[in-house]
């Protein structure tokens, strides 16, 4: 494609980038990924990705900014202090790259809408905080056929993997081949109640953000397969390798979900 001389300018340290030039920025401005959640994790996401000059994005979020979000949801601010989310996301976005295009869905992923908002984009990016979304995405981007990049935070700890569960290989694993279903309620604490430390919320949504940006480009090394763990008391990364669960519930041989009516209450 031909870039205009802003965009020349803009993107002038990706294009010096030999596994990204010209063809790689030109990928960027033409993806379109979805980001679920516009608060710990989502603002660093969701601000990486609009410095990177991701073409269209989505931004899913049916909560107001609070005064507790600004500790660690760095794209909002006071000044958008009861604002939803993702209008105060859209703005901070459009302030950093007015060239994008922003798409805002003022509501929670459901079993009835997830498959018709996904639809429209490449790429996946969770950055929810419960374990009842989490799943319902894990298995909608596996019958969409979408590539999930999802990132975890509570306390000190981080995690991060892809998901391509819809292509072949021992090395495409699903969120359920690791995880087989949802805990307990009540069970794992969320950061509202157990806390985390501001900072871990951008190391994890940096890491998060170029995981994006690698699948898109389809450089480096995917995280498929691979599960990082991050202990920021100890500066610990862990990488462990993860494999196609046969059993799993979802992607294995003999898959017992079929379609999301497992996610629907009665």
């Amino acid at each position: 494609m031909d870039f205009t001389d802003e965009q020349l300018q803009r993107y002038a340290r990706h294009i010096l980038l030999p596994e990204v030039g010209g063809e790689g920025q030109a990928k960027l401005l033409n993806a379109k990924v979805l980001v679920v959640g516009a608060g710990g994790l989502g603002a660093p996401v969701l601000m990486y990705l609009a410095a990177a000059g991701v073409g269209t994005i989505g931004i899913i979020d049916d909560d107001v900014v609070d005064l507790s979000n600004l500790q660690r949801q760095i794209i909002h601010a006071t000044s958008t202090l009861d604002l939803p989310k993702v209008e105060s996301a859209k703005e901070r976005m459009l302030a950093i790259n007015p060239g994008l295009n922003i798409q805002v869905y003022r509501k929670r992923l459901t079993p009835d809408n997830i498959l018709s908002i996904i639809a429209d984009y490449d790429i996946v990016a969770d950055g929810t905080d419960n374990f009842e979304t989490r799943f319902l995405i894990n298995d909608a981007c596996y019958f969409a056929k979408k590539t999930l990049v999802s990132a975890a935070i509570l306390r000190f700890d981080g995690q991060l993997s892809t998901f391509k569960a819809h292509e072949e290989g021992e090395d495409k694993p699903c969120y359920r081949c690791i995880f087989r279903e949802p805990p307990p309620p009540g069970q794992v604490p969320t950061c509202s109640q157990a806390g985390v430390l501001g900072a871990i919320c951008g190391t994890m949504g940096s890491l998060q953000a170029t995981e994006v940006l690698k699948e898109i480009m389809q450089i480096g090394q995917s995280m498929s397969g691979r599960l990082m763990i991050y202990d920021a008391l100890y500066t610990d990364f862990r990488t462990v390798k993860v494999k196609r669960d046969k059993g799993c519930l979802l992607c294995g041989d003999h898959p017992e979900i079929v379609d999301l009516s497992v996610h629907k209450k009665e």
